[in-house]
């Protein structure tokens, strides 16, 4: 899997918070009992941070990632886990007993195998699930550029390249997941979370910006005089405080039908 920095994080946490749907967590609130719950990429802890306020409690949370860096950051009342998360999905003991497994932006890294796989795991032990903030493709700029479209396009195809986890799903993750896991017998609900980024998110702007395009020009090697051209008058607009910037994001959250 791909690294993010503790810094990275930090910097989307704010604005993953104004967006995820609150809806989608009293959904799977109703599902009783709580008990223990599996968090899976979880980083630093802000699925769990969001969450704790948002379920009824009693709540054991177990934290997965592969950096244990970010997982030393973590909420002190989380059991940490240092774990590669091929082989976390893999493990079925990891997932039984569960009542809700989450994640947040992580469905849109991971392959079609490896959301079977989870999907799979969670129906087995019985488990609700939310997975918060997967990408959808959506990318909408204020000012405009002529370049936007072929920007998105290729970071869109980028992000389906392999993240660590076989080819990823990228923008087609969360239509996916809700189709694995009504499959799975679930009901599912989802919503859009997007990140609706103003001039009070300057650092998280410049960072996208620069993010796409290396991720274009990687692809288009060819064209990196126009996509760099690109990349200098979209951070102008970030640091006059005249840029708007929209990512499509989706919550998925499913309970097993009786």
């Amino acid at each position: 899997m791909s690294g993010f920095s503790a810094a990275w994080l930090a910097l989307r946490e704010p604005a993953d918070t104004a967006a995820r749907s609150s809806a989608l967590a009293s959904f799977v609130a109703g599902r009783p009992p709580m008990g223990r719950l599996l968090d899976l990429g979880g980083g630093t802890g802000a699925n769990v941070r969001y969450l704790s306020s948002r379920l009824p409690t009693p709540q054991f949370w177990t934290i997965v990632d592969n950096d244990a860096a970010l997982l030393a950051r973590a909420p002190v009342h989380a059991t940490r886990r240092h774990a590669d998360l091929n082989a976390a999905v893999a493990d079925e003991e990891l997932f039984a007993g569960s009542s809700i497994v989450t994640a947040s932006a992580l469905l849109d890294l991971v392959s079609e195998r490896w959301l079977a796989t989870l999907v799979d795991r969670c129906r087995a032990a019985g488990a609700g699930v939310l997975f918060a903030l997967s990408y959808d493709g959506r990318v909408v700029c204020s000012p405009e550029e002529p370049e936007d479209d072929e920007i998105r396009r290729l970071v869109n195809q980028h992000q389906k390249r392999d993240k660590g986890f076989g080819p990823a799903l990228g923008p087609d993750a969360a239509a996916r997941a809700v189709q694995l896991l009504s499959t799975a017998g679930y009901t599912t609900k989802q919503e859009r979370s997007d990140w609706k980024l103003t001039a009070d998110s300057r650092m998280l702007q410049r960072e996208l910006v620069i993010g796409w395009g290396d991720a274009a020009s990687e692809l288009a090697a060819d064209r990196k005089a126009s996509i760099d051209a690109w990349r200098v008058r979209r951070l102008a607009h970030i640091d006059a405080g005249r840029s708007r910037i929209v990512v499509g994001h989706v919550d998925v959250a499913g309970v097993l039908r009786a």
